[in-house]
């Protein structure tokens, strides 16, 4: 003989067991879609190419003349080796940067009266720009110096501003020097000697 299943019994273990574990009444939920935070890509690659442009553009810097730049070098160098060879004293460097025209060799007599004065010669040159006209090149400095006679001389110091006037490409030779020339102070020493002065009639 089969027996009713008695259904009052079963309710009160669901009621019982609600109240044991403090289960809420309802019995339906909404489940929550996650949906992940999409990272958007355009500002990493702006920054990325941006980068790239900065270190490709300073990886190294191109001459974008380089005949220009080289002639520059020339100029450069002759200027230097003008100084080097009057303080070094050194007539035949002197002479062989020079053109033989009239100035330069009374420059050149100047210069070797200076040689035979002091024993000493410092000179420095501070270019302040260089004009290039097809094969003809100012050079603008501003020079300083201290010529002395010996070792216990105090010296001579004078300072001014000169043009040395150039010409060439690939040799570069001075064809003149207008302003303040740098060389010559024993002769301009000579002519405007305070010690020297005109009796009054």
């Amino acid at each position: 003989m089969i027996r009713p299943r008695s259904t009052a019994g079963a309710g009160s273990l669901v009621m019982y067991a609600s109240q044991a574990l403090d289960l809420p009444d309802c019995h339906s939920y909404t489940a929550i879609t996650m949906v992940p935070y999409k990272f958007s890509l355009f500002p990493v690659l702006i920054l990325a190419g941006s980068i790239a442009f900065l270190a490709v553009g300073c990886s190294g810097k191109k001459v974008h003349y380089p005949e220009d730049h080289e002639r520059y070098l020339r100029i450069d160098r002759a200027v230097e080796a003008l100084r080097l060879a009057y303080v070094r004293e050194d007539s035949s460097d002197l002479a062989a940067l020079m053109m033989p025209v009239d100035q330069l060799e009374r420059l050149k007599e100047e210069a070797k009266g200076d040689f035979e004065t002091f024993s000493t010669i410092t000179l420095d040159f501070a270019t302040e720009r260089i004009m290039i006209d097809g094969d003809n090149i100012d050079v603008f400095v501003h020079w300083q110096g201290l010529w002395k006679k010996d070792g216990e001389d105090s010296g001579l110091r004078q300072r001014g501003h000169s043009k040395l006037q150039w010409v060439g490409t690939q040799s570069i030779l001075l064809r003149g020097i207008q302003g303040d020339s740098p060389f010559g102070v024993q002769a301009r020493q000579a002519t405007t000697d305070p010690t020297r002065s005109s009796k009054k009639k």
